[in-house]
């Protein structure tokens, strides 16, 4: 990966960033060679110019229960911003953009209960002005995405690099469950992942002791992650699109498992609906889109149809604020 506004450099930190998002800057500055000073300078930068975001995310696993669905969502010409823009703005939605040159609006969201689900889809959407069609499929594997960064197949950092920065094991982190008495630990850091530990302290009025452990715990156990969001568009990589695939079901753990090591893939799930697979490719540009689409899901056995979708806007990744991918 290259580029000509961010070096190898910004590359690597993101990486060591996406292995350990909460690695102190001189144990990223040991791995990369270069002085605590440099990091935390290019770690100014990249919130500054790229978007950099270091945010905690919640599991499915400590959330059962949980339905996750993927939303799509035609839209007259002049309410598709407003929509997507609306729904950004909900806690309970991530990766929306604008699809179909600015008519579509593709959204994932988290639902509690079969209540809120209905809430939604059955009552607020319908009713929204400028909305033509909703379609829902329901999220059912993750083949890749989550706590798995896009990040890991560029090569940026060796297999040594990655392991020097991995957090330490927990033997027995315990079940995956967040709990009441940790809403405020992870609210803490759902608005900033690298809050300090003091800052974490005060945010839930636990010891610093209590809470370096209940966040070990809370990471090891698999309750949640630390994950890193920046604009690939910085980096190069100027064209995302949504694919919406469908496989023979004999063929769809394969192909799923197969979307998991490309390395254009930032996400890959199997849904309900007409397409069986959804997936996020981000590429450089068109050219580079038509190859992995002919060379790569080409010539994957079982694949029988594909429906590409570029992103003309991203609107929201993990958190929401003005993006413009």
């Amino acid at each position: 990966m290259e580029s000509d506004r961010f070096d190898e450099i910004d590359l690597r930190l993101l990486h060591a960033l996406e292995v350990d998002a909460r690695a102190s800057f001189s144990r990223i500055a040991a791995v990369l060679g270069v002085s605590d000073q440099t990091v935390a300078r290019r770690f100014r930068r990249l919130r500054s110019e790229a978007g950099l975001r270091v945010v905690a995310v919640r599991c499915a696993a400590a959330r059962p229960g949980i339905e996750h669905w993927l939303l799509r969502l035609r839209c007259t010409p002049d309410g598709a911003a407003t929509i997507a823009e609306a729904l950004a703005r909900r806690p309970d939605t991530s990766w929306i953009g604008l699809t179909s040159g600015g008519t579509e609006v593709a959204c994932t969201t988290s639902m509690r209960t079969r209540v809120e689900s209905d809430e939604l889809l059955l009552g607020k959407l319908p009713r929204t002005p400028h909305i033509v069609e909703i379609r829902a499929q329901q999220l059912l594997h993750r083949f890749f995405g989550g706590p798995s960064g896009w990040l890991a197949k560029s090569g940026a950092l060796t297999v040594a690099e990655v392991a020097a920065l991995a957090p330490e094991p927990r033997p027995h982190p315990g079940p995956a469950v967040i709990s009441q008495e940790d809403e405020a630990l992870v609210a803490a850091l759902e608005r900033d992942g690298r809050a300090t530990f003091p800052e974490l302290q005060k945010a839930t009025g636990r010891s610093e002791s209590a809470v370096k452990r209940r966040l070990a715990q809370l990471v090891g156990s698999g309750a949640m992650y630390v994950d890193v969001e920046f604009d690939t568009e910085r980096f190069g990589f100027r064209t995302a699109a949504m694919l919406g695939i469908t496989a023979a079901p004999r063929s769809l753990k394969a192909v799923g498992a197969a979307l998991a090591a490309h390395p254009e893939i930032a996400y890959a799930a199997a849904t309900t609906g007409p397409s069986n697979l959804m997936a996020v490719a981000v590429t450089r540009d068109t050219a580079h889109l038509y190859r992995y689409l002919s060379e790569g899901i080409g010539t994957l056995d079982g694949v029988e149809h594909v429906e590409t979708m570029p992103f003309l806007r991203r609107v929201k990744q993990l958190t929401y604020r003005p993006f413009r991918g």
